[in-house]
């Protein structure tokens, strides 16, 4: 590949202009594309989140990318968003074999070796419940026989407003169904007649591994009734077609039931063992992690009947005590000390960033960052920190750095983030001129730059 071409591609990738490298490279005979060619192509197609294209260009060039750190980095990246972790792990363990400073390899490997691991508790764990739930069946003639569903709805104002629809007719629950393109479980239909829609009283469900939600349980907001009327109902506002169709869950079944982080996770009906007219379990998908499946259920009644209330999990004080020792004491990031360390005209940075995140625990009981005012004001330190170390980055760049400076910055981390706020920050803040577009990337207006330093040191002496 000529140097010209590839200073272009450079340039392409890092402004996020990956469909401009496909066209420019698919242009280029087959027989005429060398090994980096194939790779870069390969590489915009897994920036385009269109994995298997990827996978097919590696594949092409296996035997020459076998001594190439790179190469089994990028096609263990397609591999793990197509949730082939098996294979994922394979080719992350051998591009840190060939390269052991290579920690975005080292954090994938790792990840992949947990997602493997899942899967395979998950297959131990669905026959168990199966064989379970058929034998307590076999003992019920009825669904939820024995089950006093009378203390079961917690029939609030908001509930009544935005869930609870009349019973459904059969002629509405086929019209939904067929809307839907599955055949909904007897047990939810046996549920909805009798109350159609809401909210429980009981909204947690345990689990055996960590979600995005907690590391024991999820949580749901309400569940949704068959019916369009509603907002959240089945096929409302906010329904089942909605989460699919314009959030991009799963094309696998029915959304059941929202939760409380609104839209990043939600409750599925799984078709996907069964088909479309068989008993669908039940799974928590997870937007924000490349939609993780957590299998929660065999069948709907099991998981009705495995909810339970809120306070069995309320270490809310133990987590707050630890969350303010991690950001009074946990140590920095290896990014985010560099930054520190590169800025001149602030004094007692450190202090300043650590006095500003306990206010945030304080306030919230935990660390993580929304879309109040302390988190949007620690979205501008960042991006502070970081440009004024690494001037002008592209929007793509800045947002795959983002993650290490304090996201995942180990012990002064807070263990996850939702992207959705910080590419929401960066667009307001564009938005209001604060940041601007200049030469190659983005960077704060000397004024916007000056009034983030000024609201650090007043947020911290507010303390």
């Amino acid at each position: 590949m000529d140097t010209i071409l590839t200073a272009q591609l450079a340039k392409w990738h890092e402004d996020g202009e990956h469909q401009q490298i496909v066209d420019t490279l698919l242009e280029i005979p087959p027989g005429e594309r060398d090994y980096g060619i194939i790779s870069s192509l390969g590489r915009a197609y897994n920036n385009l989140e269109r994995y298997e294209e990827g996978l097919e260009q590696f594949q092409q060039i296996a035997g020459e990318g076998q001594s190439d750190p790179l190469w089994h980095f990028r096609i263990g990246y397609s591999y793990y968003y197509l949730k082939r972790y098996e294979e994922a792990s394979q080719a992350f363990g051998h591009a840190v074999a060939l390269d052991p400073d290579d920690g975005d390899s080292a954090r994938l490997l790792e990840w992949s070796w947990q997602k493997a691991a899942k899967e395979k508790l998950t297959l131990m764990r669905r026959e168990l419940s199966r064989q379970r739930r058929d034998s307590e069946q076999a003992e019920r003639a009825v669904p939820f026989e024995g089950m006093d569903l009378s203390a079961f709805w917690d029939d609030s104002d908001y509930a009544l407003k935005e869930y609870v629809l009349e019973p459904p007719g059969d002629q509405l629950i086929a019209s939904v169904e067929e809307e839907l393109g599955y055949k909904l479980p007897a047990s939810y239909i046996a549920l909805m007649k009798q109350h159609n829609g809401g909210v429980p009283y009981n909204t947690c469900f345990p689990t055996e591994e960590a979600t995005s939600w907690a590391e024991d349980h999820v949580a749901i907001t309400g569940i949704m009734g068959i019916g369009r009327d509603k907002q959240y109902s089945l096929c409302g506002e906010l329904g089942s077609p909605f989460m699919i169709e314009e959030w991009g869950y799963p094309d696998i079944g029915v959304v059941i039931c929202d939760c409380p982080s609104a839209g990043h996770d939600v409750i599925m009906l799984d078709y996907r063992y069964c088909g479309k007219d068989g008993e669908p379990e039940v799974i928590h998908v997870n937007q924000e992690d490349n939609y993780e499946i957590t299998y929660l259920a065999p069948d709907f009644e099991t998981f009705i009947r495995g909810l339970v209330n809120e306070e069995a999990f309320d270490t809310s004080e133990e987590d707050k005590e630890e969350n303010l020792r991690k950001v009074a004491q946990g140590r920095f990031s290896p990014l985010l000390t560099e930054l520190c360390s590169r800025v001149t005209e602030a004094e007692q940075l450190e202090s300043r960033i650590r006095a500003v995140c306990t206010r945030i625990v304080e306030e919230k009981g935990y660390f993580s960052f929304h879309a109040d005012e302390l988190s949007l004001l620690m979205y501008d330190v960042q991006f502070w920190l970081y440009t004024n170390a690494y001037p002008q980055p592209s929007r793509e760049a800045y947002l795959e750095v983002y993650p290490s400076m304090i996201a995942f910055g180990g012990e002064f981390g807070q263990g996850g983030y939702a992207p959705g706020f910080v590419s929401d920050w960066l667009d307001r803040r564009i938005g209001e001129g604060r940041i601007v577009q200049t030469g190659g990337g983005l960077e704060f207006t000397e004024q916007a730059r000056t009034e983030v330093i000024r609201q650090l040191e007043a947020a911290a002496l507010n303390f």
